[in-house]
């Protein structure tokens, strides 16, 4: 049974809201990352680049510089740009973007669900990776941005959702990248009791975006429980910040593939080995998106084709090799385009969905790659099947809607 618990929330105070909360700093481009810091003193990408503040420069992930984030962070405490809420709460989120609402709780998913396979992975984890974000954790002390996860509708729960929309806020502020954010507190004691044992009638919990924060999480976890001579699991750090959103207020988009040539092919070449596999049917639209599974949208030489894998193509009997990523990866990328390791390979390059085929084909048109791959994207049934069987997606398979912020609710590690 999932125990996802309320905590304590630090977050913005409401006049600053709109200035602290920030993007993953991996989105901004280096002269718009230096313009938010030069121009925006309250916003967390100073906690995040707290070099800014001194001009001395730290290499990243070292000591040093994690000590700085903490310190930075702490001073953002005592400036009094963060408060700490008095009683254990659950968070209520609702994004609004391009059209799409996604609504969905925060609290804190368990170290031991994760541990015991009751939170479902669908993705490998890099060791290296998750032992740089433990560090981070423990020297930082704190999670400030979500990892996303989704689970069957509950009654009980969606009903305190549509009850606590009918009442007043306590964020709600729109970003520049025209994304309306809004946040209610959910103190109630009564009220946070009903979500936590409702959430604890759930068999299972997937992860849609955030594997290494969550096995970092736990190797944390294991390490501290090691050093605590008295450990009694009700630690913070056994618990780590998630936003769980009903399976219907998430969306999964396609993750598309860019090439940067056709490993010595000709055109006409490639194209007669893609008929081994594909029917391929040339579209003289400005744009082709795939619109089922096993059908692909490609872009080479300024035309649009629909490639469609004829049927001994499809593993039928294989979840993942029956997944799309994985026939293009098996039956063109591999074989024809020698790309073996799409995670290593420097050749291809991916566009999530959001962005449309217009990019692909932009992307394309300026020489930067040769051709661009479409897919369809993955739907929810096909990840929970995976997650539940045990099996692996491919790399760079989904694009997961919405993407938080960082720095709108924070979880301590440290004990009140």
């Amino acid at each position: 049974m999932a125990d996802i618990k309320p905590f304590k929330a630090l977050r913005p105070v409401a006049d600053k809201i709109h200035l602290v909360a920030t993007r993953s700093v991996d989105n901004y481009p280096k002269e718009d990352l230096s313009h938010k810091l030069y121009s925006n003193p309250y916003s967390f990408l100073h906690v995040i680049n707290p070099d800014f503040a001194d001009g001395k420069r730290t290499k990243p992930g070292s000591v040093e510089r994690l000590k700085k984030i903490k310190n930075r962070f702490l001073d953002f405490v005592k400036e009094e740009v963060f408060m700490k809420d008095q009683k254990p709460s659950y968070y209520l989120y609702q994004q609004f973007k391009d059209g799409n609402i996604y609504t969905g709780i925060i609290g804190c998913s368990s170290v031991a669900d994760y541990d015991k396979g009751v939170i479902k992975v669908h993705e490998h984890t890099l060791p290296e990776r998750e032992e740089k974000l433990k560090q981070y954790l423990e020297i930082c002390d704190y999670n400030a941005e979500p990892v996303l996860f989704c689970y069957e509708n509950i009654a009980a729960i969606d009903d305190v959702i549509n009850l606590t929309l009918l009442k007043h806020p306590a964020y709600d502020y729109s970003t520049t990248d025209r994304v309306r954010h809004k946040l209610w507190v959910i103190s109630d004691k009564k009220t946070v009791e009903l979500i936590r044992s409702e959430f604890g009638k759930l068999n299972a919990v997937y992860i849609a975006d955030g594997h290494h924060r969550s096995a970092s999480s736990s190797k944390l976890a294991h390490e501290r429980a090691a050093n605590n001579p008295n450990p009694t699991g009700k630690e913070n750090y056994n618990y780590y910040l998630g936003i769980f959103f009903p399976e219907d207020q998430l969306r999964i988009f396609d993750f598309n593939r860019i090439v940067t040539d056709t490993n010595g092919l000709s055109t006409e070449e490639f194209l007669s080995k893609l008929k081994e596999s594909f029917k391929i049917v040339h579209h003289k639209e400005n744009s082709y998106k795939p619109e089922q599974t096993h059908k692909f949208s490609m872009y080479l030489d300024g035309n649009w084709y629909e490639l469609i894998a004829k049927p001994f193509v499809i593993n039928t009997k294989d979840p993942v090799k029956r997944l799309d990523a994985s026939i293009l990866s098996d039956h063109i990328l591999g074989p024809l385009l020698g790309i073996k390791d799409i995670r290593s390979d420097k050749r291809i390059s991916f566009v999530p969905g959001i962005k449309g085929m217009q990019e692909l084909k932009r992307m394309v048109d300026i020489g930067k790659f040769k051709l661009a791959f479409g897919l369809f994207p993955v739907r929810m049934p096909e990840l929970k099947n995976i997650a539940d069987n045990n099996l692996i997606m491919p790399p760079k398979t989904t694009w997961v809607e919405p993407k938080m912020r960082s720095g709108l609710v924070v979880y301590s590690l440290e004990e009140d």
